[in-house]
């Protein structure tokens, strides 16, 4: 399947769900390793109160820290690249440069370009800022960075439409993209719809689960039971 075949109606199920239920959900397919496909606690969700970020990976690398304005920045080239991509589009960018810690990719300015452009969310392992000012003039945008960094520096896009990888989430141009306050996690393409379904299950069970432990019938058997299930 690929991205162009993932309906709305299974980007906007996608998004009535957390992620971390979703990476549940994606474990019962079995499509690959338990401990792939997620990104680190580095990664943090900026705007956590906003509903789960789901969307298309378009990919880039950056360097804000190379001394020197000689260098194309290829802003346009992005901006053509979000343009033209599968929607709802998620900017994907990984740095490549010599002093992450002082990287800065984007502030209200460019998020808010992003958001005109069928952009959702902004992942990356660089640093960003204007953040109360994304919140305010791209509202519902979404941005997974490590932190803030108060200077843009020099800004170039080093390599556009590749795979990347972002605080250990390896990620290809087109992957399906669902991040929330728990983290970021990539869906496979193949089974996204099926996802939406198992996640549900495993709701399902998870109220079950709690329930028992609210329950007079709570006992210490039950429990070794349904903890047992989740192993």
């Amino acid at each position: 399947m690929t991205n162009s075949q993932i309906s709305a109606e299974t980007i906007d199920a996608l998004r009535q769900i957390d992620s971390a239920t979703i990476a549940n959900a994606i474990e019962h397919f079995k499509v690959r390793d338990q401990v792939t496909g997620y990104a680190s606690l580095e990664l943090r969700c900026q705007f956590p109160d906003q509903k789960p970020m789901v969307g298309f990976a378009v990919t880039a690398t950056h360097d804000t820290t190379t001394a020197g304005d000689n260098r194309p920045m290829r802003l346009h080239d992005v901006l053509d690249m979000v343009h033209a991509a599968p929607k709802p589009a998620v900017l994907a960018v990984q740095y490549t440069g010599a002093d992450r810690l002082r990287s800065c990719l984007a502030g209200d300015m460019f998020c808010s370009a992003l958001q005109k452009l069928g952009a959702i969310g902004l992942m990356t392992d660089l640093g960003n800022r204007d953040f109360r000012g994304i919140q305010q003039r791209a509202p519902g945008f979404q941005l997974f960075c490590p932190g803030a960094v108060v200077s843009h520096g020099y800004g170039v896009y080093t390599n556009l439409d590749v795979t990347v990888s972002i605080c250990g989430l390896t990620i290809q141009p087109g992957d399906l993209l669902h991040g929330d306050e728990n983290g970021v996690v990539s869906i496979p393409l193949a089974i996204a719809e099926d996802v939406v379904d198992q996640a549900r299950r495993v709701l399902a069970t998870e109220t079950s689960y709690f329930d028992f432990l609210a329950s007079d019938g709570f006992n210490y058997e039950g429990l070794k039971q349904r903890m047992g299930r989740h192993e």
